[in-house]
């Protein structure tokens, strides 16, 4: 089976001119971020008629991180050895009460 080339633009200069997120048009970030959180479905329209939905919902637990952050957690793991770093130098909670030393 012959595999469909994808090329993603690389610069905003190799984008389409229908692809313009800018405010001028229209654009306002974080329009979806709720509805994508809470689940969203995808339909591909084949070139035979038929459609395939996926449905798609973060898991329980699951965090998006913002693109400035990926640049230097760019894994899971990366993430959670960072995360735990800082756990390291959080002082222990007192008492039932929750307040900290």
């Amino acid at each position: 089976m012959k595999k469909a080339k994808t090329e993603e633009p690389t610069t905003i200069e190799d984008m389409r001119s229908e692809y313009d997120f800018s405010a001028m048009k229209g654009g306002v970030r974080g329009k979806y971020y709720k509805a994508y959180r809470e689940g969203h479905k995808v339909v591909v329209h084949k070139e035979d008629g038929t459609d395939t939905i996926q449905y798609f919902k973060l898991e329980d637990g699951a965090v998006m991180v913002e693109p400035d952050v990926r640049k230097y957690f760019p894994t899971s793991e990366a993430v959670n050895k960072a995360l735990r770093s800082l756990i390291e130098i959080i002082p222990a909670k007192r008492g039932a009460s929750g307040h900290r030393k």
